[in-house]
């Protein structure tokens, strides 16, 4: 039932936004695959993914002006202890420190690949060994 039921938030969450439900789904899909044990908490404003604490979110967030963003996109956004340097990643913020924001924004499945699986990789591990 309880996945049934996170189920349900998922596509209230993409309600206004069903073109952008299939990035989700393929995200999720290799999130799942490659790093086991993954909780997903679905919010109003984002859907977070984690281990022992949160370490991948889904959103719409503005990180671009409205004529540079697609008609479809999701934003990733991750966190690590360094930051990343990339011309994919949109925005990059340091709220504590050493702990670096990322948000990179996808607007095709081909957009999750290894690099950004990478990313995300590393964020699980780093948020794992958090104290």
């Amino acid at each position: 039932m309880k996945k049934e039921a996170i189920r349900q938030e998922i596509l209230f969450f993409f309600d206004k936004s069903r073109e952008a439900l299939p990035l989700y789904e393929a995200l999720e899909q290799r999130i799942l695959e490659e790093l086991g044990k993954v909780t997903i908490k679905v919010q109003k404003t984002q859907i977070s993914f984690s281990n022992k604490r949160n370490f991948a979110f889904v959103s719409f967030l503005p990180v671009r002006k409205a004529a540079d963003r697609p008609k479809v996109f999701l934003v990733v956004t991750f966190g690590l202890s360094y930051k990343k340097e990339s011309p994919r990643i949109d925005v990059a913020t340091e709220p504590y420190p050493n702990r670096w924001t990322h948000h990179v924004l996808i607007s095709k499945v081909e957009e999750i690949d290894e690099e950004l699986m990478g990313w995300i990789g590393e964020a699980s591990a780093f948020s794992a060994g958090k104290r």
